[in-house]
């Protein structure tokens, strides 16, 4: 999986030195998918298939692919960040995770611009390279700084404004919030500690899986933010075991808030 992300990676690296060039098809509001996408996902399910025969798949472009080994599959995301990569914006992964028998097993997210492998293994930890990963210790919310992501240019209005009573109920609350708009690389970064939580609502299998290993590898908590699937419903919660309750307060704060207002 690391090898297969790593020659989506040096792919993708190449197009972003032509981004102006590139050919760019409309795929929906927001949602561009260019050439680059798809060689990338191409490389990774060519690099998978002969190391891997009878996965199966799920990927971002392609859809799902059915493997003759039932129990194991690959959920790809050739290019998480898509909307970075086509204005140049440096911030963008690959993101490979394997589900066994249905549970998360392995997750890799890679750092293209900043070259900087994320993994981890169910049981085995998780790890940046060869360097073991850790969630940030901190346990005060106004001390945490928090990623989230946007609802897209399309989404229904009622997303956008639930969105912005969260940022009210979160902003004042803690130290700092940011929005990078990679959902892989944001999991990945909580797993290292470099941001202290993270949440975001209707996001993708494909943007979340190997991120989900990494924070719980890394000892980090992740649940459903309305308490149900976090695969099926894509809206996920994670932090450390004494922030997630904090930020998780201030969120149903704001749904209370718009349960009132309607």
């Amino acid at each position: 999986m690391i090898a297969a992300a790593r020659a989506a990676g040096r792919s993708l690296a190449r197009d972003f030195g032509e981004v102006e060039n590139l050919q760019v098809s409309k795929k929906g509001p927001a949602d561009f998918v260019s050439n680059a996408d798809h060689r990338a996902e191409e490389i990774i399910y060519n690099s998978l298939t002969k190391a891997r025969p009878g996965y199966g798949f799920v990927m971002e472009e392609r859809g799902i692919v059915e493997g003759t080994d039932k129990s194991n599959k690959f959920i790809v995301d050739p290019l998480d960040g898509t909307l970075n990569f086509l204005h140049g914006q440096p911030h963008y992964a690959v993101s490979i995770a394997l589900e066994r028998e249905g549970k998360l097993l392995t997750g890799v997210v890679y750092d293209v611009a900043k070259n900087e492998i994320f993994w981890a293994e169910t049981g085995r930890g998780a790890w940046l390279e060869n360097r073991k990963l850790r969630v940030a210790a901190r346990t005060k919310l106004h001390e945490a700084v928090v990623a989230t992501g946007t609802p897209w240019h399309g989404k229904a209005e009622e997303k956008h404004t639930h969105f912005a009573r969260e940022m009210l109920a979160m902003t004042p609350a803690c130290a700092g919030i940011r929005r990078y708009g990679s959902a892989a690389l944001d999991l990945a970064y909580v797993a290292a500690g470099r941001f202290d939580g993270f949440w975001e609502r209707g996001l993708q299998p494909w943007d979340i899986a190997a991120g989900i290993v990494l924070v719980r590898e890394a000892g980090g908590t992740i649940t459903e933010i309305d308490g149900g699937d976090v695969m099926q419903t894509g809206s996920l919660l994670a932090a450390n075991e004494d922030l997630h309750p904090l930020i998780e307060k201030q969120l149903r704060h704001a749904a209370a808030f718009a349960r009132k207002a309607d």
